[in-house]
């Protein structure tokens, strides 16, 4: 049987040593065990914060609400305030306009007592007349006290509830100031626990990748990941049935996925909270971002549909969100760390989007093999998805020209370590056989 050998030429044969390969292998597993364990931690880690800040936003809402809330009736208050004062000032005009009423009653009632005689001798001993005069008068010191008494008791009633509420407003005014403190605590624990998170997920993306590495050798070391024999079956069955030569798909192949040893290490959920991560923050500058959040949830479906028809778990692992350390800076933004916005969700041995598997080389699959549901993770199914898509780019020879256009149309970009990995292996596919 074919095995997979080492992929560092210099060392080939050494590593090829069965007892040096034992050993090795032994030590990869043993820092495999490790980053997993580590991984674990850091993911562990990870969810807590995120417990953490779903709770400090819970309380940034609740105290936000009750800011506006304080603010409202601080408002409310003042407006309360403002019809008093208005209160205040027509009731001074009202005191004046009765002050002048009292003023002229009390000069009356002033002038008639003082002229008892006079009224007897006017009504010429008739007392009832002097009695009924006596009796207005009586009536009218009645009215001037009553007058006097509502006056009273109606500015009373102002000033104190006006008291009233000056006091509310004041104690509102300093629970709107306890509160303001308190938001902008909320939101430095926010701040600094978010960047915490980010911490975590950048240690993450690098124990995952060196997770993938060490699996990556583990795979070549013991062969127990793929067999070389059914990598070259499903090279040459692509070939045969595409114009693309078996050089420039081994070169793909390498580059993709190191010959089927790293299909992926993240679950779909991580790849969509990674995405999300970034395209929150983008769509606020640009609502176009929008269309990348609908194409990744619309990938989702179609990956979930894909692995229900194979019988596989939700939980399959494809490529992971690419990492970007994200700056904004008014409306544009830039990967600190020299990274790029993407989505991962690339699926198998090919690496194709679900959506692009799908819609794009399902059928001619299916037509090409008779597989009734093509599987990207099959060797296969994969390599000819990988053929047939390089057919269409123009694919068709070993020339170094050909695969770069290739190799951008396949990855979308023109990126200069990957197109290396494809040439060294288009020309060195050989080395991975004994």
């Amino acid at each position: 049987m074919l095995t997979l050998a080492m992929f560092v030429v210099a060392s080939f044969s050494f590593y090829n040593s069965p007892a040096f390969a034992e050993d090795s292998a032994d030590d990869v597993k043993d820092s495999i065990d490790s980053i997993e364990k580590k991984l674990e931690k850091e993911q562990a880690a990870k969810a807590k914060l995120e417990a953490e800040l779903a709770q400090i936003q819970n309380s940034v809402y609740s105290t936000q609400a009750q800011i506006d809330k304080t603010r409202a009736l601080i408002k409310e208050s003042e407006a309360n305030i403002s019809r008093m004062e208005e209160d205040v000032k027509q009731l001074g005009e009202k005191i004046d306009f009765q002050k002048e009423i009292l003023k002229n009653l009390i000069q009356e009632v002033y002038m008639r007592k003082t002229e008892p005689i006079l009224s007897m001798a006017i009504f010429k001993g008739d007392f009832s007349k002097v009695f009924g005069r006596v009796d207005s008068l009586l009536s009218m010191e009645e009215k001037i006290l009553q007058i006097a008494q509502e006056v009273r008791e109606t500015k009373e009633k102002v000033e104190a509830e006006q008291e009233k509420i000056a006091q509310a407003k004041e104690d509102h005014e300093k629970l709107l100031e306890n509160k303001v403190v308190q938001q902008y605590a909320l939101l430095a624990d926010r701040a600094e626990t978010q960047d915490d998170i980010e911490d975590k997920e950048a240690v993450i993306v690098k124990l995952r990748e060196k997770l993938a590495d060490l699996q990556s050798d583990l795979a070549t070391l013991t062969g127990k990941s793929f067999d070389a024999k059914d990598i070259r079956e499903a090279v040459e069955f692509a070939s045969d049935h595409t114009d693309v030569p078996e050089g420039v798909l081994y070169g793909f192949l390498g580059a993709e996925t190191h010959f089927n040893a790293n299909t992926g290490q993240c679950t779909y959920d991580e790849v969509e909270d990674a995405a999300m991560k970034n395209y929150s923050k983008l769509l606020k500058i640009s609502k176009n971002w929008q269309a990348s959040i609908d194409k990744l949830e619309e990938r989702r479906d179609i990956f979930e549909d894909i692995v229900d028809d194979l019988g596989y778990s939700k939980k399959k692992k494809v490529s992971c969100t690419p990492r970007c350390d994200l700056k904004i800076s008014g409306k544009t933004w830039s990967c600190t760390n020299g990274g790029y916005i993407g989505q991962g969700g690339a699926m198998g041995v090919a690496q194709f989007m679900s959506d692009v598997w799908r819609y794009g080389y399902e059928a001619d699959i299916r037509k090409i093999t008779g597989h009734k549901t093509p599987d990207p993770w099959s060797l296969t199914d994969g390599v000819l998805a990988m053929a047939l898509k390089l057919e269409k780019a123009g694919a068709n020879s070993s020339k170094e020209s050909v695969i770069k256009k290739a190799s951008i149309n396949y990855l979308g970009t023109f990126n200069q370590s990957y197109y290396n990995n494809i040439i060294y292996w288009s020309k060195n596919y050989k080395l991975i056989f004994d």
